[in-house]
């Protein structure tokens, strides 16, 4: 079994899918440090005025676990559909979207950040991109420790032989403990993404899904994945053996 462990994240970028795409469970890490101004809560859009940051409300405070934080104000619900129907109402597969933006901002009203984040990505996972992954939640398994330690404890308690994992990991994860404790790891490589038609000059391929959700409709799993598979590329890089 190839595991995965995220934070959730708010509308996430195509390269959190990809990751998700190739583990057979995706843990999201909800009882960890809250960090505000950061991915949790917020993510980019680009709309026929440029792009813009689209935040959920939660307040600054930091002394705060993910699983913790609650909204600040209930207007933020409807502010933000609006604000993606302005950005993304005339692209050529908004019509496809929709439903999913009517469930997630008219017709649920949310008190916890992370039961947004993790109910818009399973959604998008499954219904909008095909993906089978199991998905599940930190708080589900045993673990001890802190920061690095707790990850490998949490993967113990998983069970798992084989740990994938995004680049930005690399400031704290001694790749030697994994191997010492029998789990292979590969670092997950976002390189070479095919460029899309965003409708706009120039190109950014660090914004939310909705945006190839929007622009390429049922195209997107290829422009996230699919060229790597014709290609006969790898969306990893593996880090030493395990024995």
């Amino acid at each position: 079994m190839i595991v995965a462990v995220d934070q959730p994240n708010y509308i996430p970028w195509k390269g959190y899918f990809d990751l998700i795409n190739d583990v057979d469970l995706f843990v999201f890490y909800n009882d960890v440090q809250y960090t505000v101004r950061d991915w949790r809560n917020r993510n980019r859009i680009i709309t026929p005025n440029g792009e813009m940051w689209l935040s959920v409300p939660c307040g600054n405070d930091t002394h705060r676990l993910i699983c913790e934080v609650q909204m600040t104000d209930r207007e933020w619900q409807s502010k933000h559909y609006e604000t993606l129907k302005f950005a993304y109402g005339r692209r050529p597969f908004f019509e496809w979207v929709k439903p999913l933006l009517e469930d997630v901002y008219i017709d649920h009203e949310w008190q916890y950040l992370y039961e947004l984040d993790m109910y818009m990505t399973e959604r998008i996972a499954r219904d909008y991109l095909g993906i089978s992954t199991e998905f599940a939640d930190s708080r589900d398994y045993e673990t001890r420790g802190v920061k690095h330690e707790r990850m490998l404890s949490l993967l113990e308690s998983i069970g798992t032989k084989v740990y994938e994992s995004g680049p930005a990991a690399k400031d704290y994860i001694i790749p030697d403990d994994y191997m010492d404790r029998g789990i292979e790891l590969r670092w997950k490589v976002y390189d070479d993404y095919p460029e899309y038609d965003q409708g706009t000059d120039g190109f950014n391929h660090n914004v939310s899904i909705i945006d190839l959700l929007c622009n390429v409709g049922k195209e997107a799993p290829y422009y996230i994945w699919g060229w790597r598979d014709k290609a006969g590329g790898c969306s990893y890089t593996v880090e030493g053996t395990v024995e």
